[in-house]
């Protein structure tokens, strides 16, 4: 059986973004073309400026012949305006011009020859500088000539990209090492180049096979890359404009090492990192820039790919820094498409990998995060589907071993007593945070959020039926927070279970749909043809209205089991459709047998539910 980890793997990766240079981006910095010295001469460019041309018309003297503000062309006798050429001349012109032309790219042929020729004079170059370097360190003068060609020479190493079958070579040459060591030198500058360089040979983008882009890589790891890449944030001065485009490709690097998930792990391990990333999404800004948002980007890619990598994170505080940064988004909604609105899309996607978590969990409860996201969701701004989501993942159920060995079970449902038979087997963190969510007076908001849900914010309907199924589940027979959550559900002649029963037709109707297209795409197909079908398409059929299927008729069955009320006003309002308890036993058998994994907790819960519906 397929475990729904390996169905749902993470998003890919945003398309790359460019550095963004704000020099680049001034209207005033295009139009200077000229410069004064230091004697005050005015050193006019040698391009004609658009003043320059506007001011053509003011010329002293008669105009010329209109003939002559044109292309030159041949007259009747092919002479005076014309070129004095035959048609047969100029096309022998072309022909020879043509020829020039393709000699001209044939010459310049990248092979092996090609990549030893670089290479070679890569490290002539980088030996040059470090012996005029240790020679004259007392004077720049004496080695800056020497800079500069070092880096003309690493940014010839930007045509490999476009050569990925050279990568396996250059991977094991001297140079690649030399390229990496280079992010230790002296000169930011040279540091700054060969960062961008590497970033580029690894980009996602560069049509390479896995084989060659993994010995680049791992060339470059063994070089002591990511060290010296984390070492570099230290030194640079995001003040400058060059420092901070050097840490824009850094984060480049690190991105580019991630989309490999094998050196998820292996980035994450990296203690510095994590602490330089936390510091530098709490740094103040008048507007949140670019690399602000990048190193947000980078801890939820960490956080969402790794389990270890989450705790790493909590142990550097990490739920507290988030929380903190989200606060201002009670009360203030980012500005639509801008760097700040993905970077609090990406603090919130960090939290809520956290909570998924055990330890998590605890630490979202003692920094306060219920409360802070129930004013989130209470306040209703951008930041309010994002707080339901984080309080669906810190109330969901984990499998977790408690202190003797033996796992948890969460609450079960005794079959004896037939109803109000849910009885505490341990304590769980989901409970921990369920019975905060009820304390904290989250109900009103929650049910007051879901009667007022419309069909065009499918995602927060989701995020609260998760937290409804999360309640029953976990909060502890019959207790306080328990039976506040049943009166919520019971009260104005069961109004939510009629919302409850009437959003279960319409996921039924869209599911119904697409399994009908998805039994057309089977037809005439091998049973093994058939289930690999089936998997590729579990995802869109969950998205399609599955999961808020599951998720509806578990928690009609837990309303059924708790109360005799709530099981005729269900039967009622099903039979208003000719729908039957069995519908609902269909669904949750249905993800039994489904492809999914069901852990042993989940299983026993359904299966105990299903019991219940006859």
């Amino acid at each position: 059986m397929t475990s729904i980890d390996d169905i749902f793997k993470r998003p890919a990766a945003p398309t790359k973004r460019k550095f963004e240079n704000p020099s680049e981006l001034d209207p005033t910095q295009a139009w200077k073309s000229v410069k004064v010295n230091s004697n005050s001469d005015v050193k006019q460019s040698t391009h004609a400026s658009v003043a320059d041309e506007e001011n053509d018309d003011d010329e002293a003297g008669p105009s010329l012949p209109p003939d002559l503000d044109e292309e030159p062309g041949d007259d009747e006798e092919g002479r005076f305006f014309g070129g004095g050429l035959d048609e047969d001349a100029k096309d022998a012109i072309d022909y020879l011009d043509g020829k020039d032309g393709e000699e001209a790219i044939a010459d310049e042929k990248y092979d092996s020859a090609w990549l030893r020729k670089l290479s070679i004079n890569f490290e002539k170059k980088m030996t040059k500088n470090a012996t005029l370097r240790a020679k004259h360190e007392n004077d720049p003068t004496k080695f800056m000539a020497s800079e500069a060609d070092l880096d003309e020479s690493i940014k010839f190493f930007s045509t490999l990209a476009e050569h990925s079958e050279l990568y396996e070579e250059f991977a094991s040459s001297s140079a690649s090492a030399s390229l990496v060591g280079l992010l230790a030198h002296d000169n930011t500058d040279i540091a700054i180049g060969a960062i961008e360089i590497i970033s580029e040979l690894t980009d996602e983008d560069v049509v390479a096979e896995q084989g060659q882009w993994d010995s680049l890589v791992n060339t470059f790891l063994e070089a002591d890359l990511l060290s010296l890449l984390i070492s570099n944030f230290a030194r640079f001065d995001e003040s400058v404009e060059a420092d901070r485009s050097g840490v824009y490709h850094s984060l480049s690097v690190i991105e580019n090492l991630l989309s490999q998930p094998t050196n998820t792990d292996l980035i994450g391990k990296e203690s510095t990192l994590l602490t330089w990333l936390l510091d530098r999404i709490q740094r103040a800004e008048k507007s949140t820039t670019q690399n602000k948002q990048y190193a947000s980007e980078i801890l939820s890619i960490l956080t969402q790919s790794s389990t270890p990598n989450r705790r790493r994170v909590i142990d550097a505080n990490g739920c507290e820094i988030l929380l903190t940064n989200l606060a201002p988004y009670r009360k203030a909604d980012p500005q639509k498409e801008s760097e700040e609105e993905e970077y609090m899309e990406n603090l919130f996607g960090c939290l809520t990998s956290l909570v998924d978590v055990p330890e998590g969990k605890l630490k979202f409860i003692e920094a306060e995060g219920v409360e802070l996201c129930l004013l989130m969701v209470r306040d209703a701004k951008t930041s309010k589907s994002r707080a339901l989501k984080v309080l669906d993942h810190a109330c969901g159920y984990i499998d977790y071993p408690p202190a003797d060995g033996t796992q948890t079970n969460g609450n079960s449902i005794s079959k004896d007593k037939g109803k109000k038979a849910v009885e505490e087997v341990s304590l769980n963190p989901a409970a921990v945070v369920c019975e905060r969510f009820v304390e904290s007076r989250g109900l009103k908001p929650l049910f007051s959020t879901f009667m007022k849900t419309r069909k065009h914010d499918p995602e927060s309907t989701e995020h609260i039926l998760g937290v409804f199924a999360s309640l029953l589940r976990s909060l502890p027979g019959n207790s306080d927070a328990r039976f506040r959550v049943l009166a919520k559900f019971f009260e104005k002649e069961y109004e939510k279970i009629k919302k409850l029963v009437t959003l279960r037709r319409e996921y039924a109707t869209r599911v119904t749909a697409f399994d009908a297209k998805l039994n057309n795409k089977k037809r005439g197909l091998s049973k093994e043809e058939q289930a690999e079908i089936e998997l590729e398409n579990t995802p869109a059929r969950l998205d399609e209205g599955l999961y808020c299927l599951e998720r509806i008729d578990a928690i009609l069955a837990w309303l059924i089991a708790e109360d005799d009320g709530a099981k005729k006003a269900i039967v009622n309002v099903l039979a208003e459709r000719d729908e039957r308890l069995a519908d609902l036993k269909r669904t949750l058998q249905a993800q039994l047998d489904g492809l999914l994994e069901v852990g042993p907790a989940e299983r026993e819960m359904l299966e105990t539910l299903i019991g219940f519906l006859g």
